[in-house]
């Protein structure tokens, strides 16, 4: 059965991507992100599909996406920050080693910047990354295999707390 190694989830900032490169360069495997499967498959990016579209069809293209992806890929997946919302997506995740990268809300406004034209932090971008924080913090946690804090931490040390926190068959 194909599937990746590690599905790694977590709130904008977490570092899902830079950690999810660096961890498949370390295992040398490919990285995938669900986002830029989103991207591609729409034609254009995620901001301009939440403008344009609507999030409740970013949010089908999205589950689509790591349907997809959970099916397809060996590697190492990033998922959205916001894939988890989907009931069906956590209902996929069951069965996957899944890694929470948790961040606290100072790290992640610094990491995406005050004035972040990421779709969901448009305006008050402290206030709905806490909010946003809360809501998810429940559902990283109902799928997670294992949680990783990265406040403050190097993208080599959260990578080495991912690999020595999976279960052994992730290792292979």
């Amino acid at each position: 059965m194909t599937q990746p190694r590690a599905v790694i989830v977590g709130a904008p900032g977490a570092g899902k991507t830079s950690v999810g490169r660096a961890l498949s360069k370390a295992w040398r495997v490919d990285f995938r992100d669900t986002d830029a499967d989103v991207e591609a498959r729409a034609g254009k990016s995620v901001s301009d599909i939440f403008v344009n579209d609507g999030e409740p069809h970013f949010r089908n293209l999205e589950r689509d996406a790591v349907a997809d992806a959970l099916a397809e890929h060996e590697g190492v997946l990033a998922l959205g920050g916001g894939a988890i919302l989907d009931e069906s997506t956590r209902a996929l995740l069951a069965g996957h080693v899944v890694v929470w990268l948790n961040v606290g809300l100072s790290d992640a406004v610094k990491r995406v910047g005050l004035s972040s034209a990421r779709p969901m932090l448009l305006g008050n971008v402290r206030g709905t990354m806490l909010r946003l924080m809360q809501e998810r913090e429940p559902l990283y946690r109902e799928v997670a295999t294992v949680e990783i804090e990265t406040d403050g931490r190097a993208i080599s040390d959260i990578v080495a707390d991912v690999v020595s926190g999976l279960p052994r068959s992730a290792h292979a």
